[in-house]
């Protein structure tokens, strides 16, 4: 019978119980730090020759995940980004590692003390109303399928919801009442409430009757779903967001700039909502944020807040009078009656 090894028990255990179990992660998650200890083992493979039966927590020290680090960027031309991402898979395996095995406490702190590498903060990509009510003017009304993409691209906007979020709505997730409410099940499994507007609930209410979604039986299917019949991917709610852009692009290039993406809807109500007066804190609830400092960087990149806020601390340094100085011979002697 082969030995089991300790590394592979203790990552067994890490994936299948504790994030699902005690971290709540989503599938999502579970499956990002999954993909990263497969790269960590195919590293040690091709780096070490040591096969993943055979590896151990020891094989594994701070010199190993540095390299490994390094083998990303340099082999797979990974961003400071991902690095990060990957470091962070594996700081949340180690300080798993310390509390369930203390001999391993000393090997976990020095893993652990690894740094994230220093990133540029993206620039926040939004729509103006303008281009919003532009984009949402593309979608074909006359046809099931043209009514179908704008209830999901106004959803979208209206909510600030990310694409996974949408992805895994479900009708029994809607009140549509009044007034109405939409549950989001964002990252870590957190679910929030968000309300919706009324004009939004128009065109999802006619969705839904059109597609039978109505009917409580159908209450766990996806709110959303292709022509197959199957909940969306990623990929084909990028190429419907992408399209549509493209679309309002031909009409007013202005209004739609090249470098908009799904994600641009979110920032497009953050920015919208911070515009209108709404508090940082509600913003951060409705986006499902976990700090408001994340929330912030819609305040900092806000530059028409930051015109208004000038203009209103702004002081009229220029005396309607003639300066004093202009009529005056002797500068200097005027200046030291002050």
């Amino acid at each position: 019978m082969k030995k089991v090894t300790d590394f592979s028990r203790y990552i067994s255990d890490f994936i299948s119980r504790y994030l699902p179990n005690q971290r709540r992660a989503s599938p999502n998650t579970i499956a990002a730090y999954r993909d990263t200890f497969v790269l960590l083992i195919e590293f040690i493979e091709t780096t070490r020759s040591i096969k993943v039966e055979k590896l151990m927590l020891e094989h594994i020290t701070k010199k190993t995940i540095i390299h490994f680090l390094s083998w990303l960027e340099k082999e797979r031309k990974c961003s400071n980004s991902t690095q990060n991402a990957r470091l962070a898979a594996i700081h949340a395996f180690y300080k798993f590692l310390q509390y369930e095995d203390l001999a391993h406490l000393y090997p976990c702190q020095k893993i652990l003390s690894i740094h994230f590498k220093s990133t540029k903060q993206p620039a926040v990509n939004y729509l103006t109303i303008e281009g919003i009510k532009l984009l949402l003017k593309q979608p074909n009304i006359h046809t099931k399928k043209g009514r179908r993409d704008l209830a999901l691209l106004s959803l979208m906007y209206d909510t600030g919801a990310r694409v996974q979020e949408l992805i895994d709505l479900s009708p029994s997730m809607l009140h549509l009442g009044s007034p109405a409410t939409i549950k989001i099940i964002g990252k870590g499994n957190k679910a929030r409430l968000v309300p919706m507007l009324e004009a939004q609930t128009i065109h999802l209410k006619q969705y839904m009757r059109e597609s039978g979604l109505d009917n409580p039986a159908f209450n766990t299917y996806p709110l959303f779903y292709n022509h197959r019949k199957e909940k969306f991917t990623r990929a084909g709610i990028n190429y419907l967001v992408k399209k549509y852009m493209n679309m309002a692009r031909k009409e007013n290039s202005l209004l739609i700039p090249n470098n908009m993406s799904c994600h641009s809807l979110r920032h497009s109500k953050a920015m919208h909502l911070l515009q209108a007066g709404v508090n940082l804190i509600y913003i951060r609830d409705i986006l499902g944020h976990v700090s408001v400092q994340t929330t912030e960087i819609y305040a900092r990149a806000d530059s028409k807040q930051k015109r208004q806020a000038l203009e209103a601390a702004y002081v009229n340094l220029h005396p309607d009078e003639e300066p004093l100085w202009e009529n005056n011979e002797n500068l200097v002697s005027w200046l030291k009656k002050f």
